[in-house]
């Protein structure tokens, strides 16, 4: 995977970008990247990327020259188009499913937004995606781009150690993780539970299960209703209503 950032800052990316699991990704030729500024792509003498908006209000917006005129650059270079990934608080709500889509991609293009807003031709006639990583308004896209690029170069195959790692994460299976555990399994007289020690895997298979159904149902119990659930499941979850039930 290649993705390349157009940004104001740049140099908001180098400790993300060259530490951990993207610095692992690069290490193994997994991942690549290139930061543009597209300060650089402007037309006007005093090198301004924004203006004020028409119809008055207050802030600047980014203006559409050098931002489509940077993108065009980068075209001239690729074989088809890639995925263009505008960062914007109002983007779809970034998920663990759109990490797994867009980590199937050969090429991303992420443009980082400052001021007040972008020119709306940036999103009509560019964008292929608009991204939030939540509901509230950071500074600019850099961080939102960072989170995202995390995210979805993990996923890319051979990135982690262990692929099936990633299979198993919170949201990954449409539930949260269940609980982990590691030696000692005696710590301060906090033990692990006997049934990770059995060495049953059918038995402790069905207890992990249960256990990621009863942390998604006390701490997320919206994405219950997405999950398609056994019949062994919707017992258990009717058991841990009727212990509710029974405490109210």
């Amino acid at each position: 995977m290649h993705a390349d950032i157009l940004t104001l800052f740049p140099e908001m990316f180098a400790g993300v970008m060259n530490t951990s699991m993207l610095k692992i990704a690069q290490d193994k030729e997994k991942f690549s990247y290139n930061l543009i500024n597209f300060r650089e792509y402007t037309k006007n003498k005093h090198n301004k990327v924004d203006d004020y908006p028409y119809g008055g209000g207050a802030g600047m917006v980014l203006s559409p020259q050098p931002i489509f005129d940077c993108v065009d650059a980068l075209m001239e270079h690729k074989s088809s188009k890639p995925r263009i990934v505008l960062m914007c608080p109002q983007g779809e709500t970034f998920t663990q499913e759109k990490a797994a889509e867009l980590s199937k991609e050969e090429n991303l293009v992420f443009i980082c937004g400052h001021y007040e807003g972008y020119d709306e031709r940036i999103r009509q006639y560019l964008a292929t995606d608009e991204i939030s990583i939540g509901d509230y308004v950071l500074t600019g896209g850099e961080l939102g781009a960072m989170v995202v690029l995390d995210s979805v170069v993990r996923l890319v195959p051979g990135v982690l150690g262990n692929d099936d790692s990633a299979q198993e994460d919170s949201f990954s299976t449409g539930l949260l993780e269940h609980p982990h555990y590691t030696r000692p399994a005696d710590f301060r007289g906090m033990h692990v539970p006997e049934i990770l020690l059995s060495g049953d895997h059918q038995k402790i298979a069905r207890w992990r299960r249960q256990q990621s159904l009863k942390r998604t149902y006390e701490r997320r119990r919206d994405l219950l209703s997405s999950e398609r659930l056994s019949d062994d499941d919707i017992a258990f979850l009717q058991s841990l209503e009727s212990k509710d039930s029974h405490s109210n």
